[in-house]
């Protein structure tokens, strides 16, 4: 099958000078940080929080995604949510990238996710629609989404083999997560085991998805700094 790849920053760059623990629920106590100097910093991308942070007063100003070199560094502050209006799947495709944790739960007091965003519709309002897979740390996952309102695909929160654990506080960790829509199926994969798979019209429907062709991105939880590279979609 002949297949295509298309870089995601290529454009930007050019126009720019972008867990809970195994054992239970996170802690409901540690408060999201301000990030100094935040915002969006990559080149037509956009960005926006949580309805739970932003009633609390923060604003994705309090987050901050950049570019660094190729990469993208994103540091949070408030959950995050980061897309480009022209960076759209349809019909059978797949989005992934790897996601390096320089120096795991450097921000927090336990660990928090990060990961790859796909299907958003209506982005940036309160009717927005998206669904994420995101890896922690600690070697467990999350697969969930808004449509509007916070709906669950995996219980909380499921360890993976595939899913790589840090070896202690301040020290790096990767995944290689890639999220994958094909025929009526949707499934994530990280670090080349697929994780979680589910009937696309299971997520399809009301008070879920609107649907699985939208805007693609990155997510990153409250209080994490994570690098982002080789962000790419592939279609067949």
């Amino acid at each position: 099958m002949r297949r295509s790849l298309t870089m995601v920053f290529t454009a930007a760059l050019m126009a720019a000078p972008m867990v809970a623990s195994a054992q239970g629920a996170p802690a409901a106590d540690e408060q999201s940080r301000s990030i100094k100097d935040g915002g969006v910093k990559v080149a037509g991308w956009k960005g926006m929080i949580d309805g739970a942070e932003a009633k609390k007063g923060l604003t994705i100003e309090n987050a901050k995604i950049a570019t660094e070199g190729k990469d993208i560094r994103v540091t949070t502050g408030p959950a995050s949510t980061y897309w480009s209006d022209k960076n759209t799947g349809k019909g059978d495709y797949s989005v992934m990238a790897k996601f390096t944790e320089p120096k795991f739960q450097s921000l927090n007091d336990h660990p928090h996710p990060y990961g790859l965003v796909i299907a958003g519709n209506d982005m940036g309002t309160e009717s927005a629609s998206y669904l994420y897979c995101s890896a922690y740390g600690n070697g467990t996952f999350i697969v969930r989404g808004f449509g509007p309102a916070a709906f669950q695909m995996t219980r909380r929160y499921p360890a993976a083999p595939s899913v790589n654990k840090a070896a202690g506080k301040d020290q790096p960790v990767s995944q290689d997560i890639a999220m994958t829509v094909k025929g009526n199926t949707v499934s994530c994969t990280i670090n080349g085991a697929e994780v979680w798979t589910a009937p696309k019209d299971s997520l399809v429907m009301a008070g879920r998805l609107k649907s699985t062709d939208g805007a693609w991105g990155v997510r990153s939880g409250h209080n994490t700094e994570v690098v982002v590279s080789g962000l790419m979609v592939m279609k067949p």
